[in-house]
């Protein structure tokens, strides 16, 4: 169950430390004693050049919702404005420019996405927390004023040093443009801004975020005499190697209609044996004890991914709720047990069996009645309908994971295994999609 202990301001570093969220801080005893006298206003900055937030966000969401837990006020910050510039911070290319009508859709998906994990007042400026668009404020600056107000507080060599920029004035091919240059100032305006209109004093990031986090800080300072406070998480990768949040080289997305909640569910549950644990403190709500407790039964019986499954489990409860964890704990029971396929969604079937051939077929010869061997000869499992025959007579076939023995069996609607998909298989590995559309 989720942690239900009674958070106070001064346990939010010691959280965020002990669950794995911090790499780097500045000042630290400066920023605990902030905390601990608390509320802090902080923010985290999200990049809007996709409809929805994915895994790779997690960090971010889950790390708000912690200290919103422990009392402290949230802004969220959708980088409409930046966003139309692209931080150059971990990349060996220029960013793709995003016209308007695409930035206004990405913004919506963000909206809808953070109140899983986030309590936030409707209005700009209220109690609990809010989610602001960098643009409201970034849209009206003029370039003469911008450089003489803000400008002349920022030196060059600090900008030159940051690590992005270096890499990628190094960088033979790619080199860095003007508009990437000044990306950093851009965010660290951000902060300044957040602190002088709605007190916000600690900005949170990925490590990659380290220089301009510090950028704003010294911004903060020239220009409001501000001490502001700046926290990083690890960039996490998983044991193997592999980026964090891509399931088949694919970005596991927080909307359902871009990776379903059986999708979701089926990357957790496929976490290693050596992420498991920091899984589970990074992305479930899960008080230490019964993180500890899923940690030792796994490694009481490896065999049946206990901690796996508590993680998989969670993590999907968060973003897709009570709903989404039957659906999805269903689906792989179903798919992953040997009851027959029955009222799984066609997204599911898809994902469950993506490798398979895939055929479609006029909805109505289904509704006609359509001979299992001619299904099979449609689909790719046979070359003809006397080879069909022979594997059903020889116990090869199954429909939906039922074996059929029935060498004249016609199939209709009623054996449909989704809306409008059934699952053929010939032999225990090669399995075959028909779609009736």
């Amino acid at each position: 169950m989720p942690d239900t202990r009674v958070l106070t301001p001064a346990d939010a570093l010691p959280i965020l430390r002990e669950r794995g969220f911090v790499q780097d801080c500045t000042d630290e005893a400066a920023l605990g004693e902030a905390l601990a006298a608390g509320p802090v206003t902080y923010y985290v900055g999200f990049d809007p050049t996709a409809p929805s937030l994915h895994a790779g966000n997690l960090l971010g969401l889950m790390a708000m919702a912690w200290l919103q837990r422990c009392g402290h006020r949230p802004i969220a910050i959708a980088g409409g404005g930046t966003g139309r510039i692209g931080d150059p911070s971990g990349r060996d290319t220029e960013r793709q420019l995003l016209d308007e009508a695409t930035l206004a859709a990405n913004l919506a998906g963000i909206r809808r996405q953070l109140a899983a994990f986030l309590d936030l007042d409707d209005e700009v400026g209220g109690p609990r927390g809010f989610l602001v668009d960098n643009h409201d404020w970034l849209k009206d600056l003029d370039l003469l004023g911008f450089l003489r107000d803000v400008g002349v507080h920022v030196p060059v060599t600090a900008m030159l040093g940051r690590e992005s920029v270096r890499r990628r004035m190094e960088g033979r091919e790619q080199g860095l443009t003007f508009t990437e240059f000044c990306y950093q100032l851009l965010q660290a305006y951000d902060f300044a801004h957040l602190h002088a209109t709605h007190g916000c004093a600690l900005q949170l990031g990925g490590s990659d975020q380290w220089g301009n986090i510090t950028a704003g800080i010294d911004l903060g300072r020239r220009l409001h005499g501000a001490q502001l406070h700046g926290l990083v998480w690890p960039l996490l990768t998983t044991s193997d190697g592999a980026k964090f949040g891509k399931s088949a080289g694919n970005a596991v997305w927080l909307d359902p209609a871009l990776t379903s909640p059986y999708a979701y569910y089926q990357y957790w549950l496929n976490a290693a044996d050596a992420d498991v644990e920091r899984f589970l403190k990074l992305f479930t709500f899960l008080p230490p004890d019964e993180v500890a407790a899923a940690v030792a039964a796994h490694a009481a019986d490896p065999a049946a991914r206990h901690a796996q499954r508590v993680l998989a489990r969670e993590a999907t409860r968060i973003v897709h709720g009570d709903d989404g964890v039957t659906t999805a704990e269903r689906a792989t029971a179903v798919l992953f047990g040997d009851e027959p396929y029955a009222d799984l969604g066609d997204d599911v079937l898809a994902e469950a069996f993506g490798e398979a051939p895939t055929v479609e077929v006029p909805r109505a010869r289904l509704d006609e009645g359509l001979g299992l061997l001619e299904a099979l000869t449609l689909a790719g499992a046979s070359a003809s309908n006397g080879e069909a025959r022979r594997l059903v007579q020889q116990g090869a076939v199954r429909l939906n994971n039922a074996p059929v023995a029935d060498p004249a069996r016609v199939l209709g609607p009623g054996d449909l295994a989704g809306a409008t998909t059934l699952v053929l298989a010939a032999g225990k590995r090669r399995r075959f999609l028909v779609r009736f559309v």
